[in-house]
């Protein structure tokens, strides 16, 4: 019976043991398993997220307040500088000559989208490449420009949002002879070598003869062109400015205050960026606005939808912005009617 119970007690030990070693083993698989599975998680946690590199290319010096606004609508589509997110920002200044150089940068960088900020930065853009999306801002007429198919259609690589400036030229000289009714000789600052201020110029000369005023061409395609250009306005007697949007223009926009300022003439410009800085009047659509739109566009094309896709939008609001201080300055007086149709009066 001993014999027995010893061989019975033996032989389930034995069991017993073996089904713990069984169990331990597979305790440490399992352990095992986890410790990888969590070491994997924490390793893909660990690995930096995806950088989309976008480019933002112009002729002028900076992007200012609309730079901000376009970085600011990023952040709310959830696109962040330094986490999933690199801009590259290349600036001609006034020599528009420079922009194919800095295009083909953008593109050597392999940037998922470059955004070009009015017409010899959207050209300079299209000529460098095909492939990579391109959102184009403040173009006065894209289809005309031969950068889109249309509107609704763009087709290739770019899209964007246009100023539609040509059709608006029309309606700064009507503003400019409803609150200056004496305004007979109109001098224009434009740079014939702006596709886009060609257009406008154009449509200008139209909207003169109805309107009954005489146009002054004054081409810059410098800076060494202003002085004679203000010397010719000065000759001539013109009795009010518009300047059309250019880099080259832009830049010598205190220059050119000074020259109405001396002369005692009113200004017309297309953005209010410029009679915030001291010129008469603007009307046009927000620059601002425009840049918070290309956002948009930017963070689409970064989620895979193809330019093509995307129709050209035009802006529906315009703003009439004028400087009462700049009109004192000068000493001209504004009409009630005229100032009660602004949209802002800078006192």
């Amino acid at each position: 019976m001993n014999g027995i119970f010893q061989i019975r007690f033996l032989n389930s030990y034995s069991g017993n043991r073996k089904s713990k070693i069984q169990n331990l083993k597979w305790a440490w698989i399992v352990a095992i398993g986890i410790t990888f599975a969590m070491c994997g998680a924490v390793a893909q946690a660990q690995q930096p997220a995806k950088v989309s590199r976008v480019g933002l290319l112009a002729g002028g010096r900076g992007f200012g307040s609309a730079g901000d606004a376009f970085r600011h609508s990023l952040r709310e589509l959830g696109w962040v500088e330094g986490q999933n997110l690199a801009i590259e920002s290349r600036l001609a200044e006034v020599s528009s000559d420079r922009l194919p150089q800095l295009a083909a940068e953008l593109a050597r960088l392999k940037v998922a989208a470059i955004v070009a900020d009015g017409d010899p930065a959207i050209r300079a853009a299209k000529q460098t490449t095909g492939a990579i999306p391109i959102v184009l801002i403040a173009v006065g007429d894209p289809v005309r420009e031969g950068f889109v198919a249309s509107l609704a259609r763009p087709g290739g690589n770019i899209t964007g949002l246009t100023s539609i400036s040509e059709e608006l030229s029309g309606k700064r000289l009507e503003l400019l002879k409803e609150a200056f009714p004496k305004v007979s000789r109109v001098a224009v600052i434009w740079n014939p070598t702006n596709a886009s201020n060609l257009l406008e110029f154009r449509e200008m000369e139209v909207a003169a003869r109805t309107l009954g005023l005489k146009l002054q061409s004054l081409e810059v395609r410098g800076l060494g062109d202003f002085q004679g250009a203000f010397a010719r306005a000065a000759k001539d007697r013109a009795s009010a400015l518009i300047l059309v949007r250019d880099p080259l223009i832009d830049s010598e926009h205190f220059r050119i205050l000074d020259f109405a300022v001396d002369k005692r003439v009113p200004s017309m410009h297309s953005e209010k960026q410029f009679v915030e800085a001291g010129s008469l009047m603007s009307y046009g659509p927000s620059r601002v606005d425009l840049f918070r739109r290309a956002a948009t566009y930017v963070d689409k094309i970064l989620r895979g939808t193809k330019p093509s896709d995307l129709p050209v939008e035009q802006p529906t609001k315009f703003e009439l912005v004028i400087n009462l201080k700049t009109a004192k300055q000068i000493g001209l007086t504004i009409p009630p009617n005229v100032l009660a149709r602004a949209d802002r009066v800078i006192r």
